[in-house]
């Protein structure tokens, strides 16, 4: 008597879209089997694609088959067993010897003769060659959305996959993160371990709720989708979504990678503060070194007499703090700049010049000469790697040519910009000495006072007391001292000349 194995599969592919959910393939099948009165000896299901051999529970159906447990499988169609010529190959090759004495399906018909094998032959034909074909026509699609500039696959961080309108659009939450991730990285005054201290601070981290590794913002901080391309097969196209930072930061970032190459040995733990004061008696470097679980700063002594002591991080902390908040915007100034600001944004013009037109002559050039590659390389004349490594080259030239000529359209206001990011990091300044990001301590000091820290007697301030040896130039003096009037003068005095901010007539 024959004894069978109830046999139901179903994957997530897309070849398996239409087929009967597992319960449905049960339900018919046990249907099937009762009215052929079959002895099932057991049901096994099974959800994994097909389409290549390797399905444990199908491989050790076969193998209780040879065992002698059964010698019959029940299947909704011939596809459920096989997508494969290997899977195939193995059920016609156990009829032929005898190993598998029979097999029933609802959907199809079969006799173990030398027809039935052969109509069998046919169907696990017809299964690999629709998977075939329609990996074919799936490639086919992903590459016609690639020359649309659509990116066939998951968003990277900083960016989602809208379901909708099945296209990537920017998280705007995360991608002004990873803009100021960019943005720190190509000072040059910051390392991965630090990118990656930043990224985690603002909520960015692995899928398991870990810091990111350092390989990955290495990816992040070289992959091109951030300014508007994209990697696909080997190759760079231009994407439809909207760039998170400018080609000229990205460049920045890939120079800075570029000039440290790939690091040697264990990163050190991170000490914020070095290299970012110097002794005030010899002169030094101010550095680090940790005792007891503490972290003190001191100048580096080397081959010299110098008598200052040690202090805390916590007391340099706590100093550099002090001199941040001096040198913040108060909200209230804050919202007549804005206001001011928008005004002037409104009243400037735009001028088109012969740099612009010639700019855009040269990126239609380059546009040409990218089709003329394309077009050798499809009849052959050029080799992939040539084509490959030229496309680069044009597409990174176009991109620069591109974000010049919006730059010099907007030559006449783009001092609007860079001020308006000034009144935002002069308000937020407050904020950072509040919180406990010593890195970002660290980069709004630099920005502030440069090389003018000084650490002395435990205290850190600036070369002069004052502040005055601070360039008069220089806004964030104009602001201490606007601080300092604020007692003696009123607001209008303070805040704006007659002429508005718009230069050359002085902020504050």
């Amino acid at each position: 008597m024959q004894k069978f194995f109830l046999y139901a599969r179903k994957s997530t592919d897309v070849e398996d879209k239409q087929v009967l959910s597992i319960e449905a393939q049960l339900t018919e099948l046990r249907e099937f089997a009762k009215r052929e009165n079959l002895e099932i000896v057991e049901e096994l299901v099974e959800k994994q694609s097909a389409k290549i051999p390797g399905r444990p529970i199908f491989n050790e159906m076969f193998a209780r088959i040879e065992r002698g447990e059964a010698n019959g499988i029940l299947a909704w169609h011939p596809d459920r067993l096989a997508r494969n010529s290997v899977d195939g190959g193995k059920i016609i090759y156990l009829l032929d010897t005898g190993g598998l004495a029979g097999l029933k399906f609802p959907q199809f018909w079969y006799e173990n003769t030398a027809q039935g094998k052969f109509m069998l032959n046919i169907a696990f034909g017809q299964s690999k060659y629709y998977v075939d074909n329609l990996s074919e026509n799936t490639k086919r699609g992903l590459r016609q959305k690639v020359r649309r500039g659509e990116y066939p696959g998951l968003a990277p961080v900083g960016y989602l996959n809208d379901v909708r309108t099945k296209s990537i659009v920017v998280d705007k939450k995360k991608s002004v993160i990873i803009r100021k991730a960019f943005e720190l990285y190509g000072q040059n005054s910051s390392r991965l371990e630090d990118i990656v201290n930043f990224l985690a601070q603002h909520g960015i981290l692995s899928s398991g709720g870990k810091k990111l590794h350092r390989d990955r913002i290495s990816f992040i901080l070289s992959n091109p989708f951030y300014y508007g391309h994209f990697r696909y097969a080997g190759e760079v196209y231009e994407g439809k979504h909207q760039p998170v930072v400018s080609k000229k930061i990205f460049d920045k970032v890939r120079e800075v990678m570029k000039q440290r190459g790939k690091p040697k040995g264990n990163p050190k733990i991170a000490k914020p503060f070095t290299n970012l004061l110097r002794c005030e008696e010899c002169g030094r470097m101010i550095t680090a070194e940790i005792q007891k679980g503490h972290t003190y700063y001191r100048c580096t002594k080397k081959n010299i007499q110098c008598s200052q002591p040690y202090v805390r991080e916590e007391e340099l902390d706590r100093q550099l703090s002090s001199l941040l908040q001096k040198f913040s915007l108060r909200p209230d100034w804050a919202e007549q700049m804005n206001k001011i600001l928008e005004k002037d944004k409104k009243e400037s013009a735009q001028s088109a010049t012969a740099f612009v037109q010639e700019s855009e002559t040269k990126v239609k050039i380059i546009t040409v000469k990218l089709q003329r590659l394309l077009d050798g390389y499809l009849e052959q004349d050029i080799e992939r790697e040539t084509y490959l490594e030229k496309k680069r080259n044009f597409m990174s030239e176009k991109k620069s040519l591109e974000e010049q000529i919006i730059n010099f359209e907007q030559k006449r206001t783009g001092w609007l910009e860079p001020m308006s990011e000034w009144i935002k990091e002069a308000e937020s300044l407050p904020k950072i000495a509040q919180e406990s990001n010593l890195f970002e301590k660290k980069v709004a000091a630099e920005k502030l006072f440069g090389s003018n820290l000084v650490l002395a007697n435990r205290e850190a301030r600036l070369r002069a007391p004052s502040g005055e040896d601070l360039s008069g130039e220089n806004q964030w003096a104009a602001l201490r001292a606007a601080h300092q009037l604020t007692s003696k003068k009123s607001s209008s005095f303070i805040m704006v000349g007659v002429g508005g901010i718009e230069p050359p007539t002085p902020v504050l």
